[in-house]
């Protein structure tokens, strides 16, 4: 096993998985310890993502704790042992750990749900508009800093192109839609691409207006990502100093309410390009 002092967002998620596991099955620490023949604090590290453990190690705590659903665990192998070094590990330490988090976290959905509010999808961003994304940033970063992030930005959108593209479903509120982050010329090619990119058959956009008025969630951006199995899914929440992630079944139950909110007020398909449209040409 091998020690960490900055344990990722995914690595952090298997932890939490294993110790989930062990919880609901009623294991005490000193039973699962002695299970996978580790200290306590040994275990403890593993379950805060400090520490790998085998996949051997997984599995036998997964036997021991009663877990029979075998589509979770060969997904939760895989989430804690990827096939292949991620291509976001070439910005390691050179950016935000938390940005490479998100894109390690798109990578590994199998469907992605967003809801933006003031910017418009991250994954469907051209270097024009996000390079004014980054700009705005407090403190100001540097124009090299600001470079790595949109080259890194632009990367992200792989998992939506080829072979293996994840379905998207994006709810963008009309206020996102009209601010104008890097002008006028920026921001209406932007909106240009969303249409373009609309009628991709992986990609679902949809247009909540202003008329809509209140709706759930209404102070934060937020990702679904869907995992290999339901339990394996993830809310990933815009803020201040960072992403943040959510994993317990009550908010992702909340979140998928909200979603559901959102299908049931946001414009069709053809009404949300056609809307999107009209801005552009405002522009």
């Amino acid at each position: 096993m091998t020690a960490r002092t900055s344990p990722t967002e995914r690595q952090r998620r298997v932890g939490a998985e294993l110790r989930r596991m062990r919880v609901m099955a009623d294991v005490s620490a000193e039973s699962a310890a002695g299970v996978l023949g580790v200290s306590r604090s040994q275990l403890s590290s593993i379950e805060q993502g400090l520490r790998a453990v085998s996949e051997e190690r997984l599995r036998t705590l997964a036997i021991h704790c009663g877990v029979t659903d075998e589509t979770y665990v060969d997904s939760l192998a895989t989430l804690a042992y990827p096939p292949e070094r991620g291509w976001w590990e070439a910005y390691r330490g050179a950016i935000p750990s938390g940005l490479l988090d998100v894109a390690e976290l798109e990578w590994h959905a199998t469907r992605l749900r967003t809801v933006q509010t003031v910017h418009l999808p991250g994954l469907l961003h051209q270097g024009a508009y996000a390079r004014a994304v980054f700009g705005s940033v407090i403190p100001a970063l540097a124009a090299s800093e600001v470079e790595l992030r949109v080259a890194q930005r632009m990367q992200r959108r792989q998992v939506l192109e080829g072979d293996n593209a994840r379905e998207y479903e994006g709810y963008v509120h009309e206020a996102a839609l009209r601010m104008q982050f890097g002008g006028r010329r920026a921001t209406r090619e932007q909106l240009e691409h969303l249409c373009e990119v609309s009628e991709w058959d992986n990609i679902t956009l949809r247009v909540l207006s202003v008329e809509a008025g209140a709706f759930p969630g209404a102070g934060h951006a937020m990702l679904y990502a869907e995992g290999a199995v339901r339990r394996l899914d993830t809310v990933q929440l815009d803020s201040a100093h960072g992403p943040e992630f959510t994993h317990t079944e009550p908010q992702l139950a909340k979140y998928r309410f909200h979603l559901d909110w959102m299908d049931q007020h946001a414009l069709s398909v053809d009404a949300s390009r056609d809307y999107i449209h009209a801005i552009a040409r405002q522009l």
